[in-house]
C-alpha cells in the first residue's frame, strides 16, 4: 500500500512517521539513503533532507548517507547497494529521492514498501535501492524532465525536506526508544527467571 501526503498539509510530517511505521520492516535501526545532487534544485531533495537528518539524528545509532556536503547521486547507487548490504546487513534501508509524476501529484510525498529506481525521472535505467521508498513529486513527467528539475522552486524542495526529515526523525526516535524498552523488558524477564 502506498501513502501520500501533500506538502501543504499541516499533519504531513506525522503522516510520514506513521507511514514509515507501517512500511518499514522490523530490525535494527534503519539506514537512510538520500539520493540526489546539489547541482540542480529539483534533484536536491535527497541531499537537503539528508543534511537535515544528519543534524537531527546526530549522536544516535542511525546512519544517514547523502547530504549537501557528500551527495549520493543516482549513478552511485549501484555501489551503495553493495556497501549497504555488507555494512548494514540487518538494517532496513529507507531511500529518499525526488521524482516526477502527474500534474496533480506535484507537491505529494509518497511512501511505499518497495525499492525506488533513482534517475528514472531523467529517463535513466539504474538499479533499484531501498526497502522503503520516500519520493517527493517535484515536477510533471514529460520528455523534458531534466529541464523541469532545473525549474523547480527551492521553496518546494525545502518544505518537502522539512516534512520528510521531521517524519523520519520521529520514526527513528520512536524505533530506538521501543528497541531500548524491549531490551529493558528482556533483561527484567531474564532476572525473574
Amino acid at each position: 500500500m502506498d501513502y501520500s501526503f501533500n506538502l501543504y498539509n499541516s499533519l504531513a510530517s506525522s503522516g510520514v512517521c506513521l507511514a514509515l511505521k507501517k512500511t518499514t520492516p522490523e530490525g535494527s535501526a534503519p539506514v537512510i539513503l538520500c539520493i540526489g545532487s546539489d547541482l540542480s534544485v529539483g534533484d536536491s531533495l535527497g541531499p537537503v533532507t539528508g543534511t537535515k537528518l544528519k543534524q537531527s539524528l546526530a549522536g544516535l545509532n542511525c546512519y544517514v548517507y547523502g547530504t549537501l556536503a557528500r551527495p549520493i547521486t543516482a549513478h552511485e547507487v549501484k555501489y551503495m547497494n553493495e556497501f549497504l548490504k555488507s555494512t548494514h546487513p540487518d538494517s532496513p534501508v529507507i531511500a529518499i529521492d525526488a521524482a516526477v509524476g502527474n500534474a496533480g501529484d506535484i507537491g505529494l510525498i509518497k511512501i511505499a514498501r518497495r525499492a525506488l529506481r533513482p534517475g528514472s525521472g531523467a529517463n535513466k535505467k539504474l538499479n533499484k535501492v531501498g526497502d522503503v521508498s520516500v519520493m517527493g513529486i517535484i515536477a510533471e513527467q514529460s520528455v523534458f524532465n531534466y529541464s523541469l528539475f532545473s525549474a523547480t522552486r527551492l521553496n518546494v524542495i525545502y518544505k518537502m525536506a522539512d516534512i520528510i526529515a521531521e517524519g523520519v526523525t520521529s520514526f527513528v526516535l520512536d524505533r530506538i526508544q521501543n528497541s531500548r524498552l524491549n531490551t529493558v523488558k528482556e533483561e527484567a524477564f531474564k532476572r525473574v527467571l
